[in-house]
């Protein structure tokens, strides 16, 4: 039997990823108001780096991603101000960390009335990187 390749993109838990690839596909078919907004600007190359929205990472969705430069953009709702989530959040953020991946997270509300600024926090986390 052939081996088969490896790629960096295939992180997927694969226990996980049947249920995780439908559910990321309902999300991408279904974006928050926010996540459109952020995507419009994303898609394509944002300063270079090619991101992936809704991309399955070990036993996680995250909203956006730029493999080359291990970027994660998560978008938080008002349901990840209730403690429980915060906690779920912060065990996500740690495994994403502990696998090499920097996070930002912007509100809701920060993509949608402060685009440019959530915008130019990006662009600068990109610059740093290539320096």
């Amino acid at each position: 039997m052939k081996e088969r390749k490896s790629f960096k993109y295939e992180m997927a838990d694969s226990l996980l990823y049947p249920r995780l690839k439908e559910y990321a596909s309902k999300n991408r078919m279904n974006p928050t108001e926010a996540e459109s907004i952020l995507w419009n600007y994303l898609k394509g190359n944002f300063g270079g780096c090619h991101f992936r929205r809704q991309h399955i990472i070990g036993p996680y969705i995250a909203d956006f991603a730029c493999l080359s430069h291990r970027l994660i953009i998560e978008l938080d709702g008002g349901y990840h101000q209730l403690p429980e989530q915060q906690i779920s959040d912060n065990e996500r953020s740690l495994w994403l960390e502990n696998k090499g991946f920097f996070i930002l997270r912007f509100t809701n509300e920060e993509v949608i009335g402060a685009t440019e600024i959530v915008l130019n926090r990006i662009k600068k986390f990109i610059i740093n990187e290539q320096l």
